[in-house]
């Protein structure tokens, strides 16, 4: 008879598309506190962890509950690089593209569903400036705390708009004077330096499956990048990082 009277300890499950929202890390917990759009919860945290969060701004006025790391764990995934740090919010309020006021660049979102590659375009448009990341009501990840912690704070400083026909919104980022250019790696047009002052939708696809013809016949120009090397495609995320470039640096 064996010695052990219980099964081992299994590695805790968490699947992100069930039960509360937890976002770590502590850039991207600073951002969500400083969000006023953003419903918070409550704060948990080691005694490190919340001491390094007020290093970068004031003590949240909310719950607080004292962690260990390994309870972080085990309520966040050991895969999580939490920092110390998990704050339980509501998901962001996705925004309308009639509330985004000024519309000079912004990127567009063909049915990307992997929350790591949109959390990666979020961070970069943030970066570049870019105006709002525009994605599809089905077809795009829930919000996580893998997309967050991604995004690195800029699912709370962009707005992230959510739309229920790209068709439609293509057509009305063009009657709002925006290009919209698409990307491919099959196309026959290259990406160049974009013309100072053009106002620009950079239409991207998912991963292996691209644009869909749909989305293809609406924007203004299809083009590819450059690459000389045996690989001709790139993750969603770096094209984007790419195009964002050319895009600001005419």
């Amino acid at each position: 008879m064996s010695k052990n009277k219980f099964p081992p300890k299994k590695r805790p499950v968490v699947d992100p598309n069930e039960g509360p929202v937890y976002l770590y890390g502590l850039h991207t917990v600073r951002a969500a506190l400083d969000n006023p759009r953003r419903k918070k919860r409550k704060l948990l945290a080691t005694p490190n962890g919340l001491n390094r969060l007020i290093e970068d701004g004031p003590r949240p006025s909310l719950p607080i509950e004292d962690k260990t790391p390994r309870e972080l764990d085990a309520i966040l995934g050991t895969d999580a690089v939490h920092q110390g740090v998990a704050l339980e919010v509501d998901p962001v309020d996705r925004w309308r593209l009639k509330d985004v006021g000024k519309l000079d660049l912004v990127i567009v979102l063909d049915q990307v569903t992997d929350p790591h590659n949109v959390g990666a375009i979020l961070r970069t448009a943030c970066a570049f400036g870019a105006d709002a990341v525009i994605t599809t009501a089905r077809y795009a990840p829930r919000e996580t705390g893998v997309l967050a912690k991604s995004a690195s704070g800029a699912l709370d400083q962009i707005p992230l708009v959510e739309v229920r026909n790209l068709g439609d919104t293509l057509e009305e980022l063009k009657s709002r004077g925006m290009t919209c250019l698409g990307f491919d790696s099959e196309a026959d047009g290259l990406l160049r330096a974009r013309p100072a002052g053009e106002k620009l939708a950079i239409v991207l696809g998912a991963e292996g499956k691209g644009l869909r013809q749909k989305t293809r016949s609406l924007c203004d120009e299809m083009v590819r990048l450059d690459m000389p090397g045996p690989i001709k495609s790139l993750n969603v995320s770096n094209a984007a990082a790419i195009a964002l470039f050319a895009a600001t640096s005419g």
